[in-house]
């Protein structure tokens, strides 16, 4: 007769007490928003006709495999995030999702998002996208976040692929004009993100995360960001000294690239902690502000383009 070891078997399975809204959360939906919304930027800007069946469909793809990288993240840093008052109340650390049913979740969008990409649309929109999960996930989440101060710089590339996917869901290439939208994205990215490590730096510094305010110190971290503030401005201003736009989004990139700098020398000037935190919290405020008008403007500049011959007859 054989005797069972209770301690060993869960007679208990456990029920999940996920609901919808903690699904939705592991998407990172206000990442996810501005996924979109780059992407669409570059959708716009792509040359030729594209149905907008397929224009929605390779939007929600982008969405949806941005959402799968966000799920998987989340399921490969629950120790991090509960260790961060940050990311404390993400629905892993809380106990609502555990790890395994998140990756389950992450992987099986990935897969979908990726296959009907390249099935519906295109293989090259269908590849990009498989690329940037997988920058995201094993790239920048295992191998470069826990390991280097230069995480954000390099796993920026993620972020700023997007548009590239978008682009090349309607054309079937890669070209030079979603390169630039890649470029403005990957040079934002740090000077966003250390402006954040800033003044969250104790909350990095307890998850263990070697962001570069408390790898090289604050001063470091203040040059940094004042210096890629510098080449953002001149890549951002490249498509209309370039010529694929008019002098209209010229001048308002350099508009919101002069309040990006002035707040960047703000930070590299203001060294006392209060005056420190005021400065870091309004450049990262104004970052998402600039990335924000400065895409808008494209996408306007685009849709102008586009109805000027039906008004006007030019």
């Amino acid at each position: 007769m054989s005797v069972l070891d209770h301690n060993a078997i869960d007679i208990n399975p456990r029920i999940s007490e996920a609901e919808v809204g903690d699904y939705i959360a592991l998407l990172k939906p206000r990442v996810m928003s501005l996924v979109i919304f780059t992407a669409l930027v570059g959708m716009a800007m792509a040359p030729g006709r594209f149905h907008w069946v397929l224009a929605i469909t390779s939007l929600l793809c982008i969405a949806v495999g941005a959402g799968a990288s966000g799920a998987l993240n989340m399921a490969l840093e629950g120790d991090i995030d509960a260790k961060m008052s940050r990311t404390a109340n993400r629905p892993i650390p809380r106990g609502r999702i555990t790890r395994p049913e998140a990756m389950a979740f992450g992987l099986t969008l990935s897969f979908f998002s990726v296959m009907t990409l390249g099935i519906l649309v295109n293989w090259i929109a269908g590849a990009l996208l498989a690329f940037t999960i997988f920058f995201y996930v094993v790239i920048y989440t295992m191998g470069l976040k826990r390991w280097t101060a230069q995480n954000i710089v390099i796993g920026g590339a993620a972020g700023a692929l997007p548009p590239v996917v978008a682009w090349a869901a309607v054309t079937g290439t890669v070209d030079v004009e979603p390169l630039l939208l890649f470029a403005i994205i990957f040079f934002w990215t740090p000077p966003h993100f250390w402006a954040l490590a800033l003044f969250r730096s104790d909350d990095y510094a307890r998850a263990g995360i070697p962001m570069l305010p408390n790898v090289a110190g604050p001063d470091a971290t203040r040059l940094q960001i004042l210096l890629y503030t510098i080449v953002l401005i001149a890549v951002a201003a490249a498509p209309w000294a370039l010529g694929y736009f008019d002098a209209v989004y010229g001048i308002v990139s350099l508009i919101l690239g002069a309040g990006m700098l002035v707040l960047a020398i703000n930070v590299y000037m203001r060294r006392e902690r209060a005056a420190s935190l005021r400065a870091t919290r309004k450049l990262f405020a104004f970052s998402i502000l600039y990335l924000f008008v400065l895409f808008a403007t494209l996408l306007l500049e685009v849709v102008f383009r586009a109805l000027a011959p039906m008004v006007w007859g030019v």
